[in-house]
Order: structure tokens, then sequence, then C-alpha cells
């Protein structure tokens, strides 16, 4: 059994720069992991420590059941493929990929044949006698891939190998990787920044941000259910809508979350309102995906389309709404002004009881408008099957799947219960 563990992990370099921040996280044998960030969020010095090229600053860390801390990278029974698979110019392909079976002193013909299977399942079996400088760029990542898995280690480690191809190649070898990981069972830890890369190749995927771990999940788990408000926006293509709302607690009503001048009700019968009642007078920020709205003409978003974008399958529509959106890197910089939901007449029973015990706010001062600029627009994105009856500059009614609303607090967590 060859799982990967990692406990309370840090890394905090000479200069005082905290790159990883308290990481945990167990992969299990066999696994394709996929480890999801933007540039500079820790991801490949994570990948580096579990490697034994960085030095690990505190935290455990397991690699087959053995403590691994002190461990030398020759020591570890592991393979890493780098974003550029270097090879060496003046051997053949067979002899980059035949090299780690030299090095081990294994000459056998059984590795030899080996050589030659391998080259087949990454579909370089006719490069074998080609120097590295007559190959693509694709070709020579399979040979550096081949080179790392000839050992049969017990944990593959790739650190963004796809990102140096263009858009074609990367699509046929994020294909071919998961097919030949997952037929040969290896445990793998793969980096990326591409959330594309990340949703069809992983079994499971951790989302980071600036060394912190966000979420961890199922590809569908962490699109569906994020945990954080990072993790919804950067897994969205296109963006997510964070919108900003006020929430009020009514007994007649239920629970009140203000968009704008509109108000979107859940009842007290939604599994969410218990939850909701602690916010009472609180900010909150609402997230609906594109494919989340559609236009009704009964719907609750009122607005204007902008613009129109066609993507071969689909339509995506902009329309100006004048909701108060949120920058998910920078979530509450700008408060927008209270969006007052009107309650029904009379404070009612259970917001009176709620407020004598404490449990919930005084109703918020409203605040005055603030101007942001003509540069930030607050456009509500939504997905067309056809552009048929919509165009420019028409006004727009857009109904909310509330079942897929999600909602996130001031620490950009959800405030909804997160289902795994």
């Amino acid at each position: 059994m060859t799982e990967v563990v990692l406990d309370a992990v840090n890394k905090v370099y000479p200069d005082g720069f905290h790159a990883v921040r308290n990481v945990s996280l167990r992969v299990p044998d066999g696994e394709l992991f996929v480890l999801l960030g933007p540039s500079g969020c820790g991801k490949s010095t994570l990948l580096r420590m579990v490697a034994g090229l960085e030095e690990i600053t505190s935290g455990d860390l397991w690699l087959g059941g053995r403590y691994a801390n002190g461990l030398p990278p020759r020591d570890r029974d592991l393979a890493m493929v780098f974003q550029s698979g270097a090879l060496y110019p003046h051997r053949d392909v067979r002899g980059n990929i035949a090299f780690p079976l030299e090095i081990s002193g294994d000459a056998s013909p059984a590795s030899q044949e080996r050589i030659v299977e391998l080259s087949r399942a990454l579909g370089i079996e006719e490069t074998l006698n080609r120097l590295p400088s007559t190959l693509s760029g694709g070709q020579r990542q399979r040979v550096a891939m081949g080179r790392a898995l000839i050992r049969e280690p017990g944990i593959f480690l790739m650190d963004e190998p796809l990102s140096n191809l263009d858009a074609g190649l990367r699509t046929e070898l994020r294909m071919e990787i998961s097919a030949l990981v997952r037929s040969i069972k290896v445990t793998t830890l793969y980096v990326t920044h591409d959330q594309t890369e990340a949703l069809t190749l992983a079994d499971r995927v951790g989302i980071m941000r600036q060394g912190v771990l966000q979420d961890v999940g199922t590809p569908q788990q962490v699109y569906d259910d994020p945990a954080t408000m990072f993790v919804a926006a950067f897994l969205s293509a296109p963006p997510i809508n964070l919108i900003r709302t006020g929430v009020w607690a009514d007994q007649e009503e239920g629970i009140i979350l203000g968009l704008g001048n509109q108000r979107l009700v859940l009842p007290w019968s939604d599994p969410r309102a218990p939850t909701l009642v602690s916010h009472h007078g609180r900010y909150l920020t609402v997230g609906f995906r594109a494919d989340a709205l559609r236009p009704a003409a009964d719907g609750l978003i009122a607005g204007r389309v902008r613009a129109l974008e066609f993507h071969g399958s689909e339509w995506l529509a902009y329309a100006e709404a004048g909701l108060p959106h949120v920058d998910p890197e920078a979530p509450y910089e700008n408060d927008p002004p209270w969006a007052s939901p009107e309650p029904s007449s009379g404070e009612g029973v259970l917001r009176r009881i709620l407020r004598s015990a404490g449990i919930v706010a005084e109703e918020p001062t409203p605040e005055p408008g603030r101007h942001d600029g003509h540069h930030r627009r607050s456009d509500v994105v939504f997905r067309l099957e056809s552009r048929s009856g919509v165009s420019a500059g028409d006004a727009i009614r857009l109904a909310i799947d509330t079942d897929r609303m999600l909602l996130f607090g001031e620490d950009g967590r959800r405030v909804d219960p997160v289902r795994r």
C-alpha cells in the first residue's frame, strides 16, 4: 500500500514567507489526486516537499506507511515529471526511458520489454530510435513520463506537465495520462492551475489559496458544493454570480434575502432557514452559477441584456441588473448599501424572542451608496441554449434555481451546510 499522508505540514522560508500553511491530507493507494490553484498558492511547494526537494518546516509526512520527513529523495520510491520534461539530447527515446534502469543496473531482457510496452501505452513506440530534437512537445513530454514510470514507482508526482503544450495536445495527453495512471494503479499527485485538467483528471481534487488547502472532494463535490467562495469562483467558467445580500428573518414569510431592490424569500420549510436565522441583520454573499438562472416572465431578477456571446453549444448573456457584486479575491473591501427587504407588517413573535435571547442582531443601519466607477460592471451572467428572442438592449427577467444557491459568510466560507 503506497498512500501519502500529510499532517499539519508547513513551509516557511528563511525570509519569513509562509508558503504552505498547516496542510493535512491523505491520498489513498492508487488515487489520482489533483492539487489545483492559482500561481503562487503553494501547490508546487507542497509537491516538492513530498518529493524531498524542499524541507518541511513543521508537520509530518508519511509515504507508504513510512515516516518520510528525513528521507532523501532516492529513498522515497517516487518519480516526478516537471513542467518541462528535460531529456538527454544525445540519447534516443529508448535511451532516455531506459536511463533509470541503467542507473539501477537493470539491463535484463524483461526490462527492455517493459520499455516497449510502456512506449506503446504512451503512443511513442515508433519514436524509440529518434532523438529528442526530432520530437514534438507532446512526444517529449510522453518520453519524460515513460522515463519516470519505467521504474514502477510507488508514487508518481506531476508538476504542471501540460502547461507548455497547445490546447489540442493538452486535451489529447490529458486523456492518455488519465488512462495510463489508472491502468497501472499508481498513487499520483498532479499539480495544475487549469480547472479543466483538475475536473477531468482527478479522482479527488484539493484547491489551494495562499498556502491554505481550501477544499477537498471529488470534482463534482467541489464544483456543486464548494466549501468557500474562492473555490466556487475558481471552479467557474463562466464566472459565478456573487451578489451581496442582506438577511432578514420574518415570522410570517421566512428568510428574506435582499438582492438590490428585489427580495428572495426562503420559506421556513427550507432546510437552510434555521441556519440563516442567526444571520438576521447581517451581510452575506449569495452565489448563482450561470446555468442556475433562466429567462422567465415572472423571474425575480430584472435587468437589461448588455451583451451576448456565442460559445458553440450555447450562448452566454450578460445582463445589467444593478445588483451589488462581490469580488471573491477581496470579498468585503467595499460593503454595498443595505438593500432592506421589506418585512411583513409588525415585528413578529419569533424575531422578538430571538432578539431578546441575543440570537439575532438589531436591524442594520442603512449605509450610503458607494460609487465604484464605471469600469466595475455588475453584470449577471446566464446561459441560453439559443439566443432566440433575446437581443442586446432587451429588458429581461431571470428566475433563480434556489436549490443551487450558495451562501457565504464574511470569512468567505459557506453558511449553508456543505453536503458531502
